[in-house]
């Protein structure tokens, strides 16, 4: 097989054969552990990878060369409309239990099926039918025209808007539903889409750079340089999400484009019986300043407001580290919806802040009483209800401007 091996093609060659090799190994991943959002980073590094391809090849001669620019031609490589939907569906996956691809996803993959579409009747045109370039008769690669670059980007810029705004729902709804929020919001997802800001904003850079006499001099080595910043990009994430293993256990599911929300707090029964969802503005839409509450609303503080206190304060439930909205909901035998509305109404906080003020208020108990020096800090925390050293130190730093170390000092 031909492929000229020089400084251009080898670099990039090398990015393709690792993002070939991370893609089957998350793959296989995402099998073995029945994990749907490997298999979805999966294919954004496939996808990556044949995005490079061209450029990679080019430089290997293959533009130049029969029948090797015939394949380079014909084959559609750069899948620009699948690239962003991929990447919404991959955050799904990560953050959603109950994400499944059904009806309703497939209409996000009709404009890459469109052009795969679009491709396939260039090459019977030209090859079966003709027998001669007729689409291709200008000797330019149709991946490279500019409605199709622009139109692609733009997708990828509208599905970066998308998987950044269920992001910031998911974590207003876990704040709002469970008392470990911290465990959920991932770092992780915020480093990949921070990952592919930066892919799309150096893809922007290049272009705009493209227009400027000293840039376009470089001609055809000069986007290289985009490429293989590209190459790096998704190196990184490669590795990372490799790495990375989280799991969800909260099902929900959001309306991205209205303000109201619906939260599925509970799965199905095996008999069959629908989901359990809590569906209220307010629990998407909460705010730290929280507007006066209405006569309907004050009945309800009145009547809930000491029974949520006795559960919390006497009963201690702040104590088990996986305390839920829908479960402080149980004890009370009442929905979920009532008590998020109390507590964000009647305490001005959302319910993982609630609870954890609970949690750090007994914390300090223990440390005015000196149990630090019979016991660590961290089994303090944890007796207390924390269930992970970062969290204790954020929400204790938060709450009292000191350390856990710094505060039996102050407090003396």
């Amino acid at each position: 097989m031909h492929f000229d091996f020089n400084f251009y093609s080898s670099v990039l060659l090398i990015f393709f054969v690792h993002g070939l090799v991370y893609a089957a190994l998350l793959y296989r991943k995402g099998l073995r552990n029945e994990s749907r959002s490997h298999q979805w980073l999966s294919a954004f590094l496939l996808l990556c990878i044949l995005y490079i391809a061209p450029w990679m090849l080019g430089f290997a001669g293959w533009y130049d060369n029969q029948p090797y620019r015939d394949i380079v031609f014909y084959l559609p490589l750069q899948q620009l409309f699948f690239i962003g939907p991929v990447i919404f569906f991959y955050i799904q996956s990560l953050l959603n239990p109950s994400f499944r691809f059904g009806k309703k996803e497939w209409l996000h993959l009709l404009p890459g099926t469109a052009y795969l579409t679009y491709s396939i009747v260039i090459f019977v045109t030209d090859k079966l039918v003709l027998h001669r370039y007729y689409f291709l008769e200008d000797g330019t690669d149709r991946d490279f025209d500019s409605w199709y670059q622009y139109s692609g980007y733009g997708s990828m810029v509208i599905y970066f808007f998308l998987s950044l705004r269920y992001y910031q729902l998911y974590k207003k709804l876990m704040l709002q539903v469970i008392s470990y929020a911290e465990l959920v919001l991932f770092r992780w997802v915020k480093n990949f889409l921070l990952a592919f800001l930066t892919m799309l904003i150096v893809r922007m850079v290049f272009y705009i750079s493209s227009f400027f006499p000293f840039f376009s001099q470089f001609s055809y080595v000069g986007p290289w340089w985009d490429y293989f910043s590209f190459s790096l990009i998704f190196y990184y994430i490669a590795i990372t999400g490799y790495a990375n293993f989280i799991e969800t256990k909260v099902p929900f599911r959001l309306n991205l484009l209205g303000h109201r929300s619906s939260l599925l707090l509970q799965p199905a029964t095996e008999n069959g019986r629908e989901h359990n969802f809590i569906e209220d503005a307010e629990i998407i839409a909460f705010e730290e300043v929280q507007p006066a509450a209405t006569k309907e609303e004050d009945a309800l503080l009145t009547e809930w407001k000491p029974k949520i206190l006795q559960l919390v304060q006497q009963q201690k439930a702040y104590q088990d580290p996986e305390l839920t909205l829908s479960q402080l909901a149980k004890h009370l035998k009442t929905n979920p919806t009532i008590i998020s509305k109390v507590i964000n109404k009647g305490f001005r906080l959302n319910f993982n802040d609630f609870i954890n003020y609970y949690r750090i208020e007994a914390v300090k108990e223990k440390l005015q009483a000196g149990e630090q020096k019979t016991q660590t800090l961290l089994g303090i925390a944890y007796d207390c209800g924390f269930n992970s050293k970062a969290t204790f130190n954020r929400a204790f730093k938060k709450a009292t401007g000191l350390s856990p170390k710094e505060f039996p000092a102050q407090s003396l």
